[in-house]
């Protein structure tokens, strides 16, 4: 039997999802649980991995690269395989350049940027022993056009672009293509108040479709990415955007 072969005998694959307790990261959950994909939902907060679904739950402090590793040989050990990591975790500091503290931008980057990295290295080499797998990362518009107030989310989505390509490179020899995702205002449930105002209005005008995309319609980016339609998709970023970054 083949490594192939045998990684399919050993049940339904397993994707690893951080930030899946909320937001995008709960609808890509979700999606993968009806089409029969097992999920693990990597978090460092102890209380949003309790409201989580999914069917493993598992926390470490993702700025501790041994940590990291030990929370994946976790998931691995307790669901026997994995096949898939998913990165939705992110935040944002938001205001002007010219007085942005570095504290916040900081930590936009820290979470954004070198928390995606580590979990993402950490997951690589697993997958890379045990005949591949998918990465996914969310990125953003922000990380190809300008937006105003949001110099540091735009810098960390930018570079989570840059190290994409270079992890493609690098590890799609080994079998693991590494994808991102790069939406426009999602409107999920803490979002949506947020554009119910005069500013979502004028922001949806600029978008060719004339509206913003809902969370399920990037789980469906992220599910296609890591199907077996993607196999031959490495590098790549997708944009659900609604067309609004090719002006």
């Amino acid at each position: 039997m083949s490594p192939k072969d045998s990684r399919a005998a050993a049940g339904p694959r397993v994707a690893l999802v951080t930030g899946g307790a909320g937001g995008i990261g709960a609808a890509v959950v979700a999606a993968y649980a009806a089409q029969g994909t097992r999920v693990a939902v990597l978090d460092r907060d102890e209380r949003a991995l309790a409201g989580a679904d999914g069917d493993l739950h598992v926390s470490a402090d993702v700025t501790d690269p041994a940590a990291v590793e030990e929370a994946v040989a976790t998931v691995v050990r307790q669901a026997g395989r994995l096949d898939v990591l998913v990165g939705c975790a992110g935040t944002a500091t938001i205001a002007p350049a010219l007085d942005i503290d570095l504290a916040g931008w900081a930590r936009t980057v820290e979470v954004n940027l070198t928390e995606t990295f580590v979990v993402a290295r950490a997951v690589a080499r697993h997958l890379v022993a045990h005949g591949g797998g998918r990465i996914v990362t969310i990125a953003s518009q922000a990380a190809t056009v300008g937006l105003e107030g949001h110099v540091a989310y735009a810098a960390s989505k930018a570079g989570l672009l840059g190290m994409t390509r270079t992890l493609a490179l690098e590890w799609g020899p080994l079998g693991v293509t590494v994808n991102t995702v790069s939406p426009t205002v999602v409107l999920t449930a803490l979002a949506r108040p947020n554009w119910e105002n005069a500013a979502g209005d004028a922001l949806r005008a600029q978008i060719p479709v004339g509206r913003f995309a809902e969370p399920d319609e990037v789980a469906a980016a992220v599910l296609y990415l890591t199907g077996p339609g993607a196999a031959m998709v490495n590098g790549h970023d997708l944009v659900v955007d609604g067309g609004y970054t090719v002006r």
